[in-house]
């Protein structure tokens, strides 16, 4: 990490954590979930993989976090946290790809293209509440209006791959992974091998895009 620069928002004091590349010719602006922070294992594994393809990365960390509370707030207010940070997303003066994992994701999908992103990268997509398909947020991940990438667990409750419509909708499967891309031991599969899914399926579609 770069640097860490504080951002007032309406909700509050967001902050981007920076990972910059050399002659970068892309900002990958990545917010976290609900459950946690941008401390999140593949978050850092996207920051430290991408830099060196040349994209510069912004884990943006959601003024709830930043103020020490537990809870996230509700969806409104998270898209207001990031639309305050989006000029500081924006300053270096490249295009801008919008993520995020879980409800992260959700906030890149319903702004992106109010704030006139590149692409989107979605982790986790919480694509309905676990057990309750027929609360679908579909029409938020088709809704983007530009190109969009979902990276999603085999095995998450909030969504397997089979569920996601098919379509204009990119999609990589991390076998046997949940919600937070853990694996069962009896995958047979790493952290570092989930991660290197993760990173390799973002580092090619993120190709496609320049």
């Amino acid at each position: 990490m770069n640097r860490v620069v504080g951002v007032e928002t309406g909700p509050g004091e967001a902050r981007v954590h920076w990972y910059e590349a050399k002659k970068a010719w892309a900002v990958l602006a990545l917010g976290h979930g609900a459950g946690g922070g941008v401390e999140a294992r593949d978050l850092q594994a996207l920051a430290a993989a991408l830099t060196a393809d040349g994209a510069t990365v912004a884990l943006v960390e959601q003024p709830w976090r930043v103020a020490g509370k537990k809870v996230a707030p509700a969806p409104k207010t998270l898209d207001e946290g990031w639309r305050g940070v989006w000029p500081e997303l924006r300053r270096p003066g490249l295009p801008v790809i919008a993520g995020g994992r879980s409800a992260g994701a959700r906030v890149a999908c319903r702004t992106a293209t109010e704030l006139g992103a590149r692409a989107v990268l979605a982790l986790s997509f919480p694509l309905h509440p676990p057990g309750r398909p027929e609360k679908s947020r579909q029409e938020e991940l088709l809704g983007t209006g530009v190109d969009t990438l979902v990276v999603q667990g085999g095995n998450d409750p909030f969504g397997k791959p089979e569920e996601f419509p098919d379509g204009d909708v990119g999609l990589v499967e991390v076998p046997y992974a949940d919600h937070g891309f853990k694996v069962p031991k009896k995958a047979g599969l790493s952290e570092e091998q989930v991660l290197a899914v993760i990173t390799g399926g973002v580092r090619k579609w993120m190709g496609g895009l320049r």
